[in-house]
Protein backbone atom coordinates (compact mmCIF):
# COMPACT_ATOMS: atom_id res chain seq x y z
CA UNK A 1 0.00 0.00 0.00
CA UNK A 2 2.84 2.09 0.30
CA UNK A 3 3.69 2.43 -3.70
CA UNK A 4 -0.13 3.72 -3.93
CA UNK A 5 0.16 7.09 -3.13
CA UNK A 6 4.17 7.32 -4.87
CA UNK A 7 2.04 5.95 -7.80
CA UNK A 8 -0.30 9.19 -7.73
CA UNK A 9 2.39 11.36 -6.98
CA UNK A 10 3.99 10.58 -10.02
CA UNK A 11 0.93 10.34 -12.35
CA UNK A 12 0.57 14.25 -11.11
CA UNK A 13 3.67 14.70 -11.66
CA UNK A 14 3.38 13.64 -15.68
CA UNK A 15 0.09 15.15 -15.99
CA UNK A 16 1.94 18.45 -14.68
CA UNK A 17 5.31 18.61 -16.96
CA UNK A 18 4.63 18.50 -21.01
CA UNK A 19 7.55 16.92 -23.20
CA UNK A 20 7.57 18.99 -26.64
CA UNK A 21 7.82 15.77 -28.93
CA UNK A 22 11.73 15.82 -30.48
CA UNK A 23 12.02 16.67 -34.39
CA UNK A 24 12.78 13.20 -35.13
CA UNK A 25 9.08 11.83 -33.48
CA UNK A 26 7.40 14.93 -35.64
CA UNK A 27 8.78 13.32 -38.58
CA UNK A 28 7.91 9.57 -37.59
CA UNK A 29 4.37 11.09 -37.12
CA UNK A 30 4.27 12.32 -40.42
CA UNK A 31 5.71 9.90 -42.38
CA UNK A 32 3.86 7.17 -40.57
CA UNK A 33 0.49 9.43 -41.61
CA UNK A 34 1.72 10.04 -44.99
CA UNK A 35 2.14 6.40 -45.53
CA UNK A 36 -1.14 4.84 -44.19
CA UNK A 37 -2.68 7.39 -46.10
CA UNK A 38 -1.27 6.27 -49.54
CA UNK A 39 -1.44 2.72 -48.40
CA UNK A 40 -5.32 2.95 -48.26
CA UNK A 41 -5.66 4.82 -51.64
CA UNK A 42 -3.80 2.31 -53.45
CA UNK A 43 -5.65 -0.39 -51.59
CA UNK A 44 -9.01 1.59 -52.98
CA UNK A 45 -7.68 1.67 -56.30
CA UNK A 46 -6.33 -2.38 -56.74
CA UNK A 47 -9.93 -2.97 -55.05
CA UNK A 48 -11.50 -1.15 -57.88
CA UNK A 49 -8.81 -2.35 -60.34
CA UNK A 50 -9.09 -5.93 -60.35
CA UNK A 51 -12.74 -6.47 -58.12
CA UNK A 52 -15.29 -4.01 -60.73
CA UNK A 53 -18.02 -6.09 -59.72
CA UNK A 54 -18.39 -5.73 -56.17
CA UNK A 55 -18.89 -2.27 -56.59
CA UNK A 56 -21.29 -1.97 -57.86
Amino acid sequence: MAEEPKLTEELKKMEAEYEPLLPIEKKLIVWSIGLGIALLFILVWVSYTFFPASHG
